[in-house]
């Protein structure tokens, strides 16, 4: 469908559910860095632009500059290079805690044993949340991501949900500071779009913490359910990480390209802008496909459908492009790159279980509840 798309309807537009979408590299790339004309203000799902709902303060993803950069500003010091790679034995501890119980077993569920295991246990030390809460919050985050077939989406329907949840460890940590993201943005000053100097609100940090809670999980969950699958069908690139690791962040790349955990994103058009010779008029919604500009073979020569872990893939837009280009983006590499080193050094062969396993239902991102695998 995405090469259907590409090749016959590069600005395709969908009557039943009145959107446009770019699935072409150049159109999408563009569109990311124009954020004047393809506005994050509205949200950035179909659902949520089209529900017209309030969106609080501090949901980084569904801002515009000047604001937008403002808050970026304060979330992006905790996760410099240097604060990430010093996760690097945390995240190791992690994944052997999860994967050493397995290997007498011969099973491995990519999602259930580890997926939704460790990167819930990174954030929640980065939050300062502890252990017993992690998956509670985790699933928490989760759920304001799901949909359920013919009914609207939660936070379309309901409004954006508030982070309340996270308004004890707020409480906690003022009285008891620690070395986590939460004691930081708590005595964080900063300019505010008024010129005036101050602190975080209680319901800018309950919002914050929650985007960082939500995006901290899910989407580094599906790319190592996506590595279980796309290296399964793939035996013999496998093999190729098992005798050479030095190959692995390029192949967490190509995953990344291949089979993105969020597959497109929506914009808001601010004016009326002409694409393939026709005009999209103000008020519309975008959808850009992430997932089918991945994959244009005028970008990933030459042939953008082939997963190949020595391909080139600068530039690929999983990790969006432009003002809105992915915070966490450095974490998500390192935690990908760990896990599959982790895996690969216990497990190097494995099959998986489609009749067991099941993709998750949300609006936002596309990947594996379950994914079991023998071995």
């Amino acid at each position: 469908m995405f090469k259907a798309l590409r090749e016959e309807a590069p600005l395709y537009y969908n009557e039943e559910h009145d959107f446009y979408a770019l699935s072409r590299h150049e159109d999408v790339s563009e569109a990311l860095r124009d954020y004047k004309t393809y506005s994050s203000a509205r949200g950035a799902i179909l659902e949520l632009i089209k529900a017209n709902i309030d969106i609080p303060p501090g949901v980084l993803i569904f801002e515009d500059p000047p604001i937008h950069d403002i808050h970026r500003k304060l979330l992006s010091r905790m996760f410099t290079p240097r604060k990430v790679f010093a996760l690097e034995p945390k995240i190791r501890q992690f994944c052997a805690d999860s994967l050493d119980p397995l290997l007498e077993t011969g099973k491995l569920d990519f999602v259930k044993d580890l997926g939704s295991q460790m990167p819930m246990k990174v954030i929640g030390m980065l939050l300062g949340i502890p252990d017993e809460d992690q998956e509670a919050i985790r699933d928490f985050a989760n759920e304001q991501m799901r949909t359920e077939e013919g009914k609207p989406m939660k936070a379309a329907d309901e409004g954006m949900v508030s982070g309340d949840i996270f308004g004890a460890y707020i409480d906690w940590r003022k009285e008891h500071p620690s070395d986590d993201i939460m004691t930081e943005l708590l005595n964080v000053e900063f300019e505010d779009e008024t010129g005036e100097l101050r602190k975080l609100t209680r319901e800018e940090l309950l919002t914050y913490i929650n985007v960082v809670a939500g995006a901290g999980n899910e989407t580094t969950t599906r790319l190592i359910g996506w590595s279980g699958k796309v290296l399964a069908e793939h035996p013999d690139q496998r093999r190729e990480l098992v005798q050479n690791d030095e190959l692995i962040p390029d192949a967490i790349e190509e995953l990344l390209r291949f089979e993105p955990p969020a597959p497109h994103v929506a914009r808001y058009v601010t004016r009326d802008v002409e694409i393939h010779g026709r005009t999209v008029p103000e008020g519309s919604v975008m959808m850009l496909l992430l997932g089918a500009a991945n994959r244009d073979h005028r970008k990933f020569a030459p042939d953008g459908d082939v997963f190949d872990i020595h391909r080139d893939t600068k530039q690929h837009l999983t990790f969006s492009s432009g003002t809105h280009f992915c915070l966490g983006s450095s974490l998500a590499r390192l935690e990908g790159r760990i896990a599959l080193e982790e895996i690969l050094k216990r497990v190097p062969e494995w099959e998986v279980d489609l009749s067991k396993a099941s993709l998750s239902p949300t609006s936002t991102v596309r990947g594996w509840d379950t994914l079991p695998t023998t071995f």
